[in-house]
């Protein structure tokens, strides 16, 4: 079993960098969610790898790592997992939870509600909210829904999970693998007492750490996406469950530590790592908080026993 890319792979990988790179670039990561942005995405065949396409986990997860290297906004896992069997865009919610705070609802068709071991789909329309006023991260706007109706019945919710699981520690990957990159650039060109930071030892080991957790995560999302792809690998649910772990950590720590690195400026406006830092933490909370995970992890190795 191999679990380096192919050339194919690459090449993949490499032509939707390209394409966000024009498309959604640093410079217009302010400008949010737009009908054109997503066109583009449907053009690109970022939501239809695994139905039109006929492609695998793997070929989705190097797709989505480059979404959230880009901090492309959006209902981006929920369309993926959907796609083509409810209109687009599709915003998923956990129905269990509380409050119930529904994200882009308002450039969403339909909703994907997962309700414990139970999932269906809503039309948008038919659910009422309130925008959160000033939410965590202003490129995912949140409506809070009082109650959600009944809506259409669908099979698999448990690998929905599994799978939305996956494609969000995609995204976290990318975004903790561009904080390291603005992080290096930013030590590069920052002088301090008359040198680049870049060559003072604790800004090293913080750019490095970044590094080898994005890494780590990097092996393990790739890991699981081959598990999903072909079962005989291993137990795929325990592989998705410590991939986003690993995910979440190294893109929530390289937040702390691109913050940390590029001193005062990381905070304001005038550089965009606090887009990277704000989709991070909300990403970590879609698709099962860490103790959610972590639980999973630890029942299915004691299960093992």
């Amino acid at each position: 079993m191999h679990f380096l890319p192919s050339s194919d792979q690459v090449d993949l990988q490499r032509g939707v960098r390209d394409v966000l790179a024009s498309a959604f670039p640093l410079e217009r990561l302010d400008a949010g969610w737009t009908p054109s942005l997503w066109q583009t995405l449907e053009e690109t065949g970022v939501f239809s790898l695994r139905t039109e396409l006929g492609l695998g986990m793997v070929e989705s997860v190097l797709v989505f790592e480059e979404l959230g290297r880009a901090a492309v906004p959006g209902p981006l896992v929920a369309s993926a997992l959907l796609a083509g069997k409810a209109p687009g865009p599709v915003t998923a919610v956990d129905g269990w939870s509380s409050p119930l705070l529904v994200p882009h609802l308002a450039v969403s068709s339909s909703v994907l509600v997962l309700d414990g071991s139970a999932a269906s789909v809503v039309a948008a329309t038919a659910v009422s909210g309130e925008l959160v006023p000033e939410p965590l991260d202003p490129s995912t706007p949140l409506s809070r829904v009082a109650s959600l109706p009944t809506g259409e019945p669908i099979a698999g919710a448990e690998v929905l999970r599994r799978d939305g699981a996956l494609l969000t520690a995609a995204l976290q990957l990318g975004l903790a693998a561009r904080m390291t990159e603005l992080a290096v650039d930013y030590a590069k060109q920052r002088e301090q007492f008359g040198q680049v930071i870049g060559s003072f030892q604790a800004v090293k080991h913080l750019c490095a750490d970044m590094f080898v957790r994005a890494e780590i995560a990097r092996a393990a999302v790739h890991a699981a996406a081959v598990t999903v792809d072909d079962p005989t690998v291993g137990d795929a649910g325990r592989a998705v469950a410590g991939a986003k772990l690993l995910a979440d950590e190294a893109a929530t720590g390289n937040a702390r530590a691109c913050v940390q690195v590029h001193g005062g400026m990381g905070f304001t406006w005038e550089v965009p790592v606090h887009f990277f830092v704000r989709r991070a933490w909300v990403l970590a909370t879609e698709f099962g908080t860490a103790d959610e995970h972590a639980e999973h992890v630890a029942d299915c190795l004691v299960a093992s026993l």
